[in-house]
């Protein structure tokens, strides 16, 4: 089962998170075999990681045994434990790309990065990931614990702007549309 966690900052917690980064990542490599896709959110379009953007988050894709194990890795992670996180998004996914960042065409750098979240309204939307799949570096939508009820839509791509981004999702098919620059995580 895939799962997809975006824990979200607490505002002023930028320097416990950073007191915290070697935790963080060696938290993470204990799951590296599950990985589909990981790294931070930020504050502004400086997702490149020179340093203009503060982070906002950490996203966090994994293919997991079961809702249990899942809310245990969002739950027992070092930052969210020491209180670096205000609150955790945590849904069952589906990787409809079928591969993970690591075989994104476009590499770890280059172009900015996005995360762009579509929160469900009505009929599911975007169940098929749209043409220029060379962009996209995880695709899927959003699920109900037991993967019965389509609940939103989850996309990691390259674009050069946030509002190319948010053209990934069909318009009027949310209630709520967000657009965070995103970068590609873990040890370089």
């Amino acid at each position: 089962m895939e799962f997809f966690v975006h824990h979200r900052d607490r505002p002023h917690s930028g320097a416990l998170r950073h007191d915290l980064r070697e935790e963080h990542w060696s938290y993470m490599d204990g799951y590296a075999a599950e990985m589909i896709a990981r790294g931070p959110t930020f504050a502004d379009s400086d997702a490149d990681g020179d340093g203009g953007g503060d982070p906002t988050g950490s996203v966090h894709i994994l293919d997991l045994p079961d809702p249990a194990a899942a809310r245990a890795f969002a739950f027992d992670e070092p930052c969210y434990q020491a209180g670096v996180y205000r609150d955790v998004l945590l849904r069952r996914w589906c990787n409809l790309l079928g591969r993970t960042m690591a075989e994104f065409p476009g590499g770890r750098s280059g172009g900015d990065r996005h995360l762009v979240l579509g929160l469900g309204a009505g009929r599911p939307a975007d169940l098929t990931p749209p043409p220029g799949r060379d962009e996209l570096i995880a695709y899927g939508p959003l699920l109900s614990d037991d993967g019965d009820t389509w609940l939103g839509t989850a996309v990691l791509l390259r674009a050069p702007d946030p509002h190319t981004a948010r053209a990934v999702l069909t318009a009027d098919r949310y209630a709520a549309v967000e657009v965070h620059p995103w970068r590609f995580g873990g040890r370089a």
